[in-house]
């Protein structure tokens, strides 16, 4: 009888045996389901007592379809235990069992990183669209002077407005737009409007339409019962606003805004004249790049920029560019104020027009007063 040779099983050996098959592909059998027992080729028959082997005598040879013999128990157990061992050593260093996803070549390596739809530029008063800021540029603004979508001619000029977008389409079809020529104004005894400006700080930039002053907090105007806050102001040329037909020079359109958002715009008219040292200070704030706002050193008196005579004209519009929002109170101060040549010509050589041409008046209560 012939013992087999018996196999100590160490503990790390026997938890080896245990341990589930790998994840990334292992379909070995469970730990628990006992291992196949390995066939052992029968010894050959011991020869008879007496008979003495055939020298040169060949060994018997197995038959051809035999099967073939199994690896040894301990070499089966150590092949497992050096496979788990690198394979933990590969993970750790990225090996074959990283799950990696790659793009496809004709795809983007980021399916969300596609070019954003183009937005309609906010608003900083609910009015005017603001150009897209840029690092640098200014803040947007509320009196429409935005993107070039739009401009004072050509296949985008005034008459193509309402179809640019669909939320310019008040352009076209408004009842209520401005600017206007103003006649015929009902003269009654209207409240003086309450100018409330301090010397404030104040930036310059060209945003590609007009050049606008943007002001610091603080400023206001009352109307009506009602306070507005200043946020900017900015310039035409020539004047948008007619008195009986009569264009001027240039106006300047204060913006206001209140607490429900709602505007009020104060005009003033620019004739030729005396120089305008309050008018100067902004021209020799003039930016050297569109849409990059350039802070003053010191602040600007407002209140030197008004007339000396505050009698006005009021009437219910528009802004006078795109999305031509209605609902806008206009306050147009009946006095010119004036620039000398030379100050108009420091404007007309950035924008020689940017004015909307009048509306139809489509038979507007017109408010003068006394």
């Amino acid at each position: 009888m012939i013992r087999r040779p018996s196999i100590a099983f160490t503990p790390l050996l026997l938890a080896s045996l245990m341990v589930p098959a790998l994840a990334a592909g292992d379909h070995a059998a469970p730990a628990h389901a006992a291992p196949a027992k390995p066939a052992v080729a029968k010894p050959a028959p011991a020869p008879a007592a007496g008979s003495v082997a055939k020298p040169g005598a060949e060994a018997a040879k197995p038959p051809v379809d035999a099967a073939p013999v199994p690896l040894d128990p301990l070499e089966t157990l150590r092949q497992r235990l050096a496979e788990r061992l690198s394979a933990t050593r590969n993970s750790a260093q990225g090996g074959p069992y990283d799950v990696r996803v790659t793009p496809k070549a004709n795809a983007p390596a980021d399916a969300h990183a596609t070019a954003p739809s183009a937005k309609p530029a906010s608003l900083r008063t609910g009015g005017h669209a603001a150009p897209a800021k840029a690092k640098g540029s200014a803040a947007a603004t509320p009196d429409g002077h935005g993107p070039a979508h739009w401009d004072y001619k050509g296949p985008t000029g005034p008459a193509a407005w309402g179809g640019l977008k669909p939320e310019f389409s008040l352009c076209n079809v408004g009842q209520r737009q401005s600017p206007i020529d103003i006649r015929g104004g009902l003269a009654v005894d209207l409240e003086p409007v309450k100018f409330d400006y301090q010397a404030s700080r104040f930036g310059v930039v060209d945003n590609g339409h007009t050049v606008q002053v943007n002001v610091a907090a603080g400023n206001a105007i009352e109307v009506g019962g009602k306070r507005f806050e200043l946020v900017q102001f900015h310039f035409h040329r020539p004047s948008e606003e007619r008195i009986d037909g009569r264009q001027f020079e240039m106006s300047v359109h204060l913006v206001h805004k209140d607490e429900q958002g709602k505007l009020a715009v104060v005009a003033l008219l620019f004739e030729k004249g005396s120089p305008n040292p309050t008018l100067q200070k902004v021209w020799n704030n003039l930016p050297l790049e569109r849409n990059e706002e350039n802070a003053a050193r010191s602040p600007l008196e407002l209140a030197d920029l008004l007339p000396t005579d505050r009698r006005y004209y009021t009437y219910m519009g528009s802004l006078t560019t795109p999305p031509c929002s209605e609902g806008v109170q206009w306050i147009v101060m009946r006095q010119p104020v004036t620039l000398t040549p030379e100050q108009i010509d420091i404007f007309a050589r950035i924008y020689p027009m940017n004015a909307r041409p009048v509306q139809q008046a489509s038979g507007r209560r017109i408010m003068q007063s006394n």
